[in-house]
């Protein structure tokens, strides 16, 4: 049995596969997150995964609680972080892209506590929280980039050193149409990035600066018939038929009566 470790070589053995399970489970878990849309795949499916996702357990007392709370002590900031946090857990996370109405709803009402608490001006705002969410605020969420920004600092601000996270903040700083803090993001996401990955990195937040929406356009042409198709940033795909004037004018008769 390869788990015998009563020998020296099983037990080195088995040392070895741990130490190459360990790398492995850590390069899964670092994911740098550029590439294929910043805030999908980093930071923000992170912590949603992490923190708000796989539990099907009901928060509705804890939200009751809270709410009964923050109404009797409406500049408590514990009360407020505790509401916000319970409604993104009853709100859930998961994989899927789409979100319920009921999600949305819950979406919105978290928003709002959390608008509560920074309005104490709290000494240091939560940025675990925080980092739940830059998913509220995404494209999947209620579509609010310039709130995903505010949050987003708030996070870069505990976590100074990690690349993704600027690259996140540069994103929904472009799309919040707020290009110094995008342009600012960008350059510090670039020189934290690994050398090997620099040039990618400063290439792709550029691609982003120029197309925030990350919409791309391509003409094709089928049966004679030219059409305009746009792919939206989760894939999916719109388009319709450019007349040309040929065709326009092709499309017209008239008849003259003698």
């Amino acid at each position: 049995m390869l788990f015998d470790l009563r020998g020296r070589g099983r037990r080195n053995t088995v040392r070895v596969i741990y130490i190459g399970l360990a790398a492995l489970i850590g390069l899964g878990l670092v994911g740098f997150g550029v590439g294929g849309g910043f805030g999908g795949g980093g930071i923000l499916s992170a912590a949603s995964n992490n923190e708000t996702g796989g539990s099907s357990a009901s928060f509705a007392s804890q939200i009751a609680k809270y709410k009964k709370l923050t109404k009797e002590q409406p500049t408590n900031a514990a009360a407020w972080e505790g509401l916000t946090k319970a409604l993104l857990h009853e709100a859930g996370g998961g994989e899927s892209t789409t979100i319920t109405a009921r999600q949305k709803e819950l979406y919105r009402q978290a928003s709002e506590a959390w608008g509560s608490y920074l309005a104490i001006n709290p000494t240091k705002p939560n940025p675990e929280l925080a980092q739940l969410l830059a998913r509220v605020y995404s494209e999947e969420g209620l579509n609010e980039p310039a709130k995903a920004v505010q949050v987003l600092q708030i996070v870069v601000a505990s976590r100074p050193t990690s690349a993704a996270l600027y690259a996140s903040l540069a994103e929904y700083a472009y799309k919040a149409h707020n290009t110094r803090i995008g342009d600012l993001a960008a350059e510090k996401a670039t020189s934290l990035a690994p050398p090997a990955e620099r040039a990618r990195v400063k290439k792709e937040l550029a691609e982003l600066k120029a197309n925030p929406s990350g919409e791309k356009t391509y003409t094709t042409t089928t049966n004679g018939k030219t059409y305009l198709v746009k792919k939206a940033p989760n894939g999916t795909y719109t388009g319709h038929e450019i007349q040309t004037p040929a065709a326009a004018t092709g499309s017209v008769t008239t008849t003259t009566k003698k």
